[in-house]
């Protein structure tokens, strides 16, 4: 594991009440503490990895998220500006649609598979074919999607049953650390959303789906509003991060509904890109307003009474990341000794490379994907090389391909009626800014960035802070949220269009051989 430094950001209020906000990512676990005016005083960041022991499998044991939030806070309340009686509440966010099954004593079962995990697709059909797509839209909103948490249950049911027989509780990653912390299995509205065994309209648990698919329906914890207080921190899990016994714990958000929260995407209208391990683009509803096809996901928002659109590109900054580890270790020797991220230096490298790459073009399916596409057997591909193809046209297609695969998604959104004046862009894709000209151009809108770059942290932290009564509502927290300053405005729309247009063309072309070559299990 990776220990990032812990810097402080603001040094106001020095003595006031304080939030902890933790983000169980993918690749890294976040803390952050903020204060009652929304500043981050210390933040703290772990990383680690996840497995995968076949293709198109991601699994981790839940142990290794439980150790990084020890480390995290550990490191986080020990910075001289994080005193232990100022803090007032914790929020947890965390991955979503990922299965965390636990016996009677609270250890796993098996490992929890994660949301990228792909492996349910021949279950997935199956289940469709019983059901039909029509039932499961009506009782949930949404499409059967490989990735979800309700498919992986099925699969367990059929190769390993003892680790269902054997489970006590169902619950998502970030409700692991909730158990470890406080002893309680609760989750919240936003990220049950993204079980398929929610009814998203009526914020509940669906019977019909629950029935249908035999679970158990012990099985469930009992499901809350975001910023409801729903359990306290107890002895052990105080003695193990250092947070105080009885600290109110609320029942947090999925990760993207927690940073919609951190960047102030709460109101109708307002429309973010994310481009972290997964690219999302999400918008936010006051009425629940499912798409017909269920092509975008139809989750309940982390705000009371309100909801979300959403599409999903699994391996956006994923790909980044999977091209630095095999092909950039150059680069990032070079990025230490000058002491930058490696993103940065590569993207600098990819900047020499031309728009439109020379013709190379790179489909982002490392994991399968999920939107537009709900396709399992999709994989990673570049296509059009030459003899006069760079690592740096390389990278830079990496960044084309996975910013018309983010434009696609959001044309969807606005075919649904959603309006899409002017997007926010967060996570870290966003903090480059030759990647953010190019979302900029592909999606033809005016675009900004936030002032905090941790977003679903910053958003657990508020979440926690509306419970403990920091603050009288979600919208009053979000209020002050600042854009960094400037906008960035699309300039090169028109020259967007052709490689769009043979990016589309590619994974038609290829689906056909993705179907025939791609095993899964």
């Amino acid at each position: 594991m990776h220990h990032a430094p812990v810097f402080s950001v603001g040094h106001a209020l020095n003595h006031a009440p304080l939030c902890i906000g933790i983000d169980v990512g993918t690749g890294s676990l976040k803390a952050i503490a903020v204060n009652g005016c929304g500043v981050v005083v210390a933040q703290s960041a772990v990383e680690y990895n996840f497995d995968s022991p076949q293709p198109s499998w991601a699994q981790t044991d839940p142990a290794v998220w439980w150790r990084a939030t020890c480390a995290a806070l550990r490191t986080l309340t020990a910075h001289p500006l994080v005193e232990s009686a100022r803090i007032e509440s914790v929020g947890i966010a965390g991955q979503m649609h990922g299965l965390v099954l636990t016996d009677r004593g609270g250890a796993p079962t098996c490992p929890a598979l994660m949301w990228n995990d792909q492996r349910t697709a021949q279950v997935c059909e199956r289940v469709e074919q019983e059901l039909t797509p029509q039932c499961i839209w009506q009782w949930t909103g949404n499409r059967l999607l490989c990735g979800f948490t309700a498919p992986k249950l099925l699969w367990l049911r059929e190769h390993q049953p003892d680790a269902l027989q054997r489970a006590h509780a169902l619950m998502l990653p970030k409700d692991f650390i909730r158990l470890r912390l406080t002893g309680a299995t609760h989750t919240d509205v936003s990220d049950a959303s993204g079980t398929l065994f929610f009814d998203c309209e009526h914020r509940r648990w669906s019977s019909q789906m629950c029935d249908a698919l035999s679970l158990r329906s012990d099985l469930l914890p009992e499901v809350f509003e975001s910023q409801t207080i729903t359990s306290r921190v107890h002895e052990a899990g105080a003695l193990a991060t250092g947070l105080p016994i009885g600290t109110p714990v609320v029942a947090g958000a999925g990760d993207q509904a927690a940073q919609a929260v951190g960047t102030g995407i709460v109101h109708e209208g307002s429309v973010a890109c994310t481009v972290g391990t997964s690219g999302v683009v999400f918008a936010t509803t006051h009425t629940w307003r499912p798409t017909p096809d269920g092509v975008l996901h139809a989750f309940c928002h982390a705000v009371p009474s309100r909801w979300h659109l959403m599409g999903v590109t699994l391996s956006a900054g994923g790909s980044m990341r999977w091209w630095r580890d095999t092909m950039c270790a150059d680069l990032v020797a070079l990025a230490r000794q000058r002491g930058v991220d490696p993103y940065e230096v590569m993207i600098d490298e990819a900047s020499c490379a031309p728009q439109g790459c020379e013709g190379v073009t790179f489909l982002p399916y490392l994991s399968g994907e999920r939107t537009p596409h709900a396709d399992a057997h999709a994989r990673g591909v570049f296509l059009g090389i030459s003899h006069r193809t760079t690592r740096a046209h390389l990278t830079r297609a990496i960044l084309e391909g996975v910013t018309c695969s983010l434009a696609e998604v959001l044309a969807l959104v606005r075919a649904s009626g959603a309006r899409t004046d002017r997007v926010r862009l967060s996570g870290g894709g966003a903090r480059s800014a030759l990647w953010r000209q190019l979302l900029t151009d592909a999606f033809g809108i005016e675009s900004a960035t936030v002032t905090q770059p941790d977003g679903a942290a910053y958003g657990a932290a508020l979440l926690a802070g509306v419970g403990s009564g920091l603050w009288s509502s979600v919208d009053a927290a979000t209020a002050s949220i600042a854009e960094s300053n400037g906008t960035t405005v699309s300039d090169g729309a028109a020259a967007c269009v052709p490689i769009a247009a043979r990016y589309a063309a590619a994974y038609r072309a290829l689906t056909p051989w993705f179907r025939a070559a791609i095993p899964l299990q």
